[in-house]
């Protein structure tokens, strides 16, 4: 098994949990700075590390509209964007391999067409994973330059707000180079921070200590509790925001999947479901999907009346203090909208939180595959 996907995690009420009323009263602990955003009742933000901004703490995650199989048109793209928007969504995360740079033209079309959009959304852009001329060349200071550049022009605007090496290899980021080709970009004015998104916690571990490093883009979801015990410490000490990706596990907490569903060819929870062509942490969260299907339907026992896995399992992520934003993905403003729905959730509550780390430990961790 990759990843240490064999580890047991300590088991009992994870660390870090957000105080809420009468729900921890043993915990001096504190939510972030919060308030209500305008358009959205529903969403509340929060700080986004060092950066000085806030923002929804519900994002939205761009490769299904850049990408999206093919089977997403330009207009329900826009449609999607701007119901994330209306409904309180400060953060797009995207980058320039998805859709080959359709995603970011998609955003830059609806910044300049939404009167207010740019001062209000944070955009955090990625580089140096598939786009050409591809490896090693990403990773010198040309290349890192050259996609910069380009990022901009998609997105039409003068300064990204957001730069995240996009899972790059940990040699390249223990060379120390890219950081450096970062800090230039930025004393110039090219970009406003920068970041890395990982894959495993050992990445974090040594990217959360980087000088200059705003931010860090995990999986953390109900199938992968790891950062808890490893990372989230750390990165609230240094003030380095956590943009969450997959907090459902690429479709599986949102308990609509079965054992024996099929998906399009070029879907990687088709090609990558065993880790064919990437980490195989980056699909379904490393577990085997019919395993992870069994698992979310155990899950399903859990949930409190009213709320759907999917609400639950976004709501179980923003109760760490530690997390800045999620990123769901949408393909449709239904999904936009439905994603934003679980910041207005109560918390879950200690004692549930202490159940769910127990399943974890108990059912889910020895099934973990690749990177972690």
């Amino acid at each position: 098994m990759g990843g240490g996907c064999g580890r047991r995690e300590p088991v009992g009420v994870p660390a870090g949990l957000m105080s809420h009323g009468n729900y921890f009263p043993r915990m001096a602990l504190r939510l972030p700075r919060t308030r209500l955003y305008p358009r959205s009742a529903a969403m509340k933000t929060r700080n986004f590390g060092r950066t000085g901004r806030t923002v929804g703490e519900i994002g939205l995650g761009t490769w299904q509209i850049g990408a999206g199989w093919g089977t997403v048109t330009e207009e329900t793209a826009m449609a999607t964007l701007r119901a994330a928007w209306e409904a309180g969504t400060t953060l797009f995360d995207t980058a320039d391999v998805y859709g080959m740079g359709r995603a970011e033209k998609l955003i830059g079309k609806f910044l300049q067409e939404t009167p207010g959009a740019r001062e209000k959304i944070y955009i955090a852009t990625k580089l140096g994973r598939f786009s050409p001329p591809g490896w090693p060349e990403n990773f010198t200071r040309a290349g890192v330059r050259q996609h910069t550049e380009a990022s901009l022009q998609r997105l039409g605007v003068e300064t990204l707000d957001l730069t995240q090496f996009h899972c790059i290899p940990f040699e390249v980021l223990q060379r120390g180079e890219v950081f450096e080709h970062a800090r230039e970009l930025k004393r110039e004015g090219k970009i406003r921070d920068f970041g890395v998104s990982v894959e495993s916690m050992e990445e974090a571990e040594f990217c959360v200590q980087q000088p200059d490093v705003a931010a860090l883009q995990i999986i953390f979801n109900i199938f992968r509790q790891k950062p808890i015990h490893t990372l989230f410490a750390e990165a609230k000490k240094r003030n380095v925001a956590l943009l969450i990706r997959l907090p459902l596990a690429s479709g599986l907490l949102g308990g609509k999947m079965k054992a024996g569903q099929t998906f399009p060819a070029n879907d990687h929870r088709n090609f990558n479901c065993d880790g064919q062509q990437f980490n195989v942490g980056e699909t379904f969260a490393g577990l085997p999907f019919e395993k992870g299907v069994e698992l979310a339907e155990a899950l399903k026992a859990h949930v409190p009346e009213g709320q759907t896995l999917a609400d639950f399992a976004l709501r179980w992520c923003l109760d760490f203090d530690a997390v800045s934003v999620l990123i769901p993905g949408a393909k449709n403003p239904e999904q936009a909208r439905a994603n934003v729905r679980a910041s207005s959730l109560a918390p879950l509550g200690a004692a549930l939180h202490e159940r769910l780390a127990e399943f974890y430990a108990r059912d889910v961790a020895a099934h973990i595959r690749g990177l972690y």
